[in-house]
C-alpha cells in the first residue's frame, strides 16, 4: 500500500510528471503522452500517474494551464517596465519572443494542440483567457496614449496573429535566413504600427 505523501511531495511529483509529458509531446507528438510511457519514463508502477492525474487528457490540460501562466507573467512583468505605453509594448514583445525560443516546447503545446473539451479543465480555461488578456492590455496603454487608434481587441488579434505566425514559422525553420527573424519581426511590427498609427490620423483630421 502506498505511503501517504505530503502536499509537497504530491506537487513536486506532479511537476515532475508534467515535465516528462512536455517533453514526450515535443518529441513525439500527443500519442507518445500515455500513463503507461509516463510511468516507464519516471521509473514508478504503471498505476501510479492514476493517484495524480484522471487520464493523459488531465496531464496535458495541467500542463498546458502552467505554459500559459508562465507565459502571461512574464508579459504581465514586461508591462509594468518604467516608460511609457510604446516602450513597454515593445517590452512585451521582447518577453513574448524570450519566452517562444526560450520553451519551445511549451509554446507549441500551449498553441498547436486543442483539447475539445477545455471547459472540462477550470484550470486550463483561466490561464488560456489570461494569456489571451495580455495580449490586448498593452494595445489598450497605447490607444489611450494615442500612439495607435482603433479597437484594443481587434488590435491586440492581429499583433499577436502576426507574431505567431513568425514564431511559427521560424521555429519550424520555414523563413528564409535573409533577412534574419530580428529584421522580419522588426519590420512587420513597424508597418502594422505604422498602420494604427495611419488610422489615427485620419481620425484627427476626420474630427478637426
Amino acid at each position: 500500500m502506498p505511503r501517504n505523501r505530503s502536499p509537497d511531495e504530491i506537487k513536486a511529483f506532479r511537476r515532475r510528471l508534467c515535465a516528462v509529458a512536455e517533453r514526450l509531446f515535443a518529441e513525439r507528438g500527443p500519442d507518445a503522452v500515455t500513463m503507461r510511457e509516463l510511468a516507464r519514463e519516471l521509473g514508478v508502477s504503471a498505476m501510479t500517474p492514476y493517484r495524480y492525474f484522471k487520464d493523459k487528457n488531465s496531464i496535458l490540460a495541467a500542463v498546458r494551464a502552467n505554459a500559459f501562466d508562465d507565459f502571461a507573467a512574464a508579459l504581465e512583468q514586461a508591462a509594468r517596465v518604467r516608460g511609457n505605453a510604446a516602450e513597454r509594448a515593445d517590452a512585451v514583445g521582447r518577453a513574448y519572443l524570450h519566452f517562444a525560443f526560450g520553451k519551445p516546447h511549451a509554446y507549441k503545446l500551449m498553441f498547436d494542440f486543442n483539447q475539445p473539451d477545455d471547459g472540462r479543465f477550470p484550470e486550463l480555461e483561466r490561464a488560456s483567457l489570461r494569456a489571451r488578456r495580455t495580449m490586448t492590455g498593452y494595445i489598450e496603454a497605447l490607444v489611450k496614449g494615442g500612439f495607435v487608434a482603433g479597437d484594443a481587441e481587434m488590435l491586440g488579434q492581429i499583433f499577436w496573429a502576426t507574431v505567431h505566425g513568425l514564431v511559427v514559422l521560424h521555429l519550424a525553420g520555414k523563413l528564409n535566413p535573409r533577412p534574419d527573424f530580428a529584421t522580419v519581426h522588426r519590420t512587420a511590427m513597424h508597418l502594422l504600427a505604422r498602420g494604427a498609427r495611419a488610422d489615427n490620423q485620419s481620425e484627427k483630421r476626420r474630427a478637426s
